[in-house]
């Protein structure tokens, strides 16, 4: 099993990196987790790769799981309504560290 660290910064202007930095491991064989125990800023330009990049490789049949999932990064896949897209677990109703633009 490998693990990705995806550190603490996943604005906007990361997702580019973020992108090319994870698609070399769509078709890794086996187990990956990715790290998401440091995300502190989260855009939704970064959970849209994060889905895809977790969908390409359920199609190759590689799972991928998330480990040390930050408040920050739950409440956003909350808010987007992506948590099952991305396979996490029941989501927390904390809604502290993301602001509501509504």
């Amino acid at each position: 099993m490998s693990t990705v660290a995806l550190g603490d910064d996943l604005g906007i202007e990361t997702s580019t990196e973020l992108k090319t930095r994870l698609a070399p491991l769509v078709d890794q064989a086996g187990d990956l987790t990715l790290d998401a125990s440091q995300i502190g800023r989260i855009h939704t330009a970064s959970l849209q790769v994060l889905c895809a990049f977790v969908e390409a490789r359920r199609k190759a049949g590689h799972p991928t799981g998330f480990h040390g999932c930050t408040a920050t990064f739950r409440d956003a896949a909350r808010l987007l309504g992506v948590t099952q897209a991305l396979g996490l677990d029941a989501p927390h109703d904390n809604l502290k560290s993301v602001e509501n633009a509504a």
